[in-house]
């Protein structure tokens, strides 16, 4: 009952109604021990497979980007329109697997940045993460 309220007032508190759909795509997202990446189609799937319902994307939409909005999910733009949701906000990095098409944790301590470049005038550097895009040597040979 307490993860029930917990749902809930995470979705009132992102300003949406705690619907069925809606209550599943919160306890898909935050009901887990381990950080979760994911698209929008991937999970789309996730849910269907486990409720044996259809979702439609505008609530998965609305959904995700009201808790992106709240602060509780970040985005990670990748490939052009590729975006993927991470539920881990805090500042971190992540390798991206072309083979798998999936982001994997970097520690912030596993990476150095030195000689950063001077900011434009009047503005600070707010973050820096960074996206390693890795693959097989396979698929690099295959390309050429």
């Amino acid at each position: 009952m307490e993860q029930q309220k917990f749902h809930i007032n995470k979705l009132r508190v992102s300003g949406l109604r705690p619907t069925k759909q809606r209550l599943a795509i919160s306890k898909i997202l935050f009901n887990r021990r381990e950080t979760f990446h994911f698209t929008i189609e991937q999970l789309k799937k996730v849910i269907e497979k486990n409720s044996k319902k259809k979702i439609s994307l505008a609530t998965l939409y609305n959904t995700v980007h009201a808790f992106k909005k709240k602060g509780y999910l970040k985005e990670i733009p990748l490939k052009g329109n590729q975006t993927f949701f991470d539920t881990n906000t805090s500042s971190h990095h992540h390798f991206y697997d072309e083979d798998t098409l999936q982001l994997i944790d970097i520690k912030d301590e596993n990476i150095s940045i030195n000689n950063l470049p001077k900011t434009p005038n009047g503005k600070k550097i707010q973050d820096i993460e960074i996206t390693i895009k890795v693959a097989s040597n396979y698929q690099k040979q295959k390309d050429n």
